[in-house]
């Protein structure tokens, strides 16, 4: 390869991932960089990603990107997090918040306190000192300072690419349409040269990122990276999404409903309602899989069922040689927890802090792939926790899930839990203490001892304390507006 500086980066494929890409190298190395994006308007996307984590907010500081803009662009809404219902049992649901529940201490997080409250007979919930949750089951929303509100959007996921398309263009990305016909490797290194197009031209870069989808055209189909298939985990393989009107008030969160087979998403946008269902092709079949939507739907249907495939794992290296893989084109787990917006955004940062400076060296290839693998295997794992802790055994698909092997590292954190009621988090993963607390707790896994330290105020003081925590969640939810009239207010132009 070459030992010239990076100069020209070549984005095969549009789309979400895309158009990530492309903003995020233009708005922070445009200075550097020549960026070109690749796409066919003859090629659909995937395009129902519409749920986000709170990441999002740091990726469009980054991007500078205006807040009240973006969302007047893709009718987003906001969201506090997701509701899982019939999971752990059914009949049962919880709620998986943002931001944090209670205070931490010294000794260990909040969970701790509220175990103490439970072993002496208090009544109250994990999510009553939750304010992101009371907000969202009061179907309120406020942008706040103390405390401030986790939160995350809602997007049409088409409207979110063609507003970065839009945005990447007046800073300077090249748009080139038209199909990719084949890509063309150096014979001696084995790297790509170039993008050989559909009408003869060819696309010439230093390095190319590949925004191609499932396909992978340029990681698997011309380099080969392999593919590691997590389908012994996740049986969903399959999913079937549609539109609706909105038929409600608006909520401030997802939710997430487990069926036989499977589990249905609801994704309430300003304009309409984003619909889908996850499901095992081998427990259900796409037709019954499509009706079973249909039959559990609010509003009027405004699309056609769109059917999507995928095949939950990851590439073996998402960087081979002078091509990184990013999006879907790298792996895919499944929507459950709404990442895959931020793995792209995760990724693309990573391949920025580390972009190659002169020649391709190995070791940063390496440290790329292992940090993309470890990213992976604890969001994996965090998926994974909703299906191994359930007590449904109503269908084969849940006593599969029940009964499963998971990897140690699930393993060991659900016994040092149930055990201790401790969670050992490092810095870099992406879900917080107060998640695998709010999931642990939600799936039925409840600790047997707290941290004495827990134990460390009198009676007295530790009810008044409690007290205090819930009572100044009610009344700071009561003084919010309701979420549709602060986006309304909100959004306004």
């Amino acid at each position: 390869m070459s030992e010239q500086a990076i100069k020209r980066v070549v984005v095969a494929g549009g789309g979400t991932a895309g158009w990530m890409t492309a903003c995020a190298l233009v708005s922070q190395l445009g200075h550097y960089l020549d960026v070109v994006l690749v796409e066919s308007e003859d090629i659909p996307t995937v395009g129902v990603g519409e749920a986000t984590i709170p990441t999002m907010q740091s990726f469009h500081l980054l991007l500078q990107l205006q807040e009240q803009e973006f969302m007047r662009e893709t009718n987003a809404t906001f969201k506090l997090g997701i509701e899982f219902a019939n999971w752990g049992r059914q009949g049962h649901s919880y709620f998986h918040s943002f931001g944090e529940t209670g205070k931490e201490f010294w000794a260990g997080q909040f969970q701790h306190f509220w175990l103490r409250e439970c072993q002496s007979g208090g009544q109250y919930s994990y999510a009553d000192y939750s304010p992101e949750t009371q907000a969202a089951k009061a179907g309120k929303f406020a942008i706040t300072k103390n405390p401030r509100l986790g939160f995350a959007y809602h997007l049409d996921a088409g409207l979110y690419a063609k507003y970065l398309r839009r945005v990447s263009e007046s800073r300077g990305v090249t748009r080139i349409e038209g199909k990719i016909d084949a890509v063309q490797l150096n014979p001696q290194s084995g790297a790509i040269d170039a993008l050989q197009m559909a009408d003869g031209q060819k696309i010439a870069g230093d390095l190319f990122v590949d925004c191609t989808g499932f396909r992978g055209l340029l990681i698997e189909r011309a380099l080969h990276a392999g593919y590691d298939d997590w389908s012994h985990y996740f049986l969903c393989d399959s999913a079937v999404a549609v539109q609706t009107s909105s038929a409600e008030n608006l909520t401030p969160y997802t939710r997430s409903i487990a069926r036989e087979s499977g589990w249905q998403w609801r994704i309430p946008l300003q304009n309409r309602v984003g619909n889908g269902f996850v499901y095992a092709s081998g427990a259900i079949d796409d037709d019954r899989a499509t009706q079973t939507l249909l039959d559990n739907v609010s509003g009027d249907t405004l699309t056609d069922a769109k059917l999507i495939k995928f095949r939950p794992g990851k590439r073996r290296r998402s960087w081979v040689k002078n091509c990184v893989a990013l999006g879907l084109a790298s792996g895919f787990i499944e929507p459950l927890e709404s990442t895959s917006i931020h793995l792209v955004s995760s990724a693309v940062i990573r391949l920025m802090r580390m972009l190659p400076l002169g020649q391709f060296r190995d070791c940063d290839i390496q440290e790329f792939n292992r940090a993309t693998d470890c990213e992976l295997a604890s969001v994996r794992d965090f998926v994974l926790l909703h299906y191994k802790q359930t007590e449904r055994e109503d269908s084969d698909f849940w006593r599969y899930c029940r009964s499963m092997d998971v990897p140690e590292s699930l393993q060991t954190r659900l016994d040092i839990y149930r055990d201790s009621g401790r969670i050992y988090w490092q810095p870099d993963e992406l879900f917080t203490v107060n998640s695998w607390n709010q999931v642990m707790l939600g799936q039925g896994v409840m600790p047997r001892h707290y941290h004495p330290a827990a134990d460390i105020m009198s009676e007295s003081q530790f009810v008044t304390q409690m007290t205090q925590l819930r009572e100044g969640i009610d009344a700071m939810v009561k003084k919010m507006p309701s979420h549709g009239e602060f986006i309304r207010a909100y959004c306004q132009r």
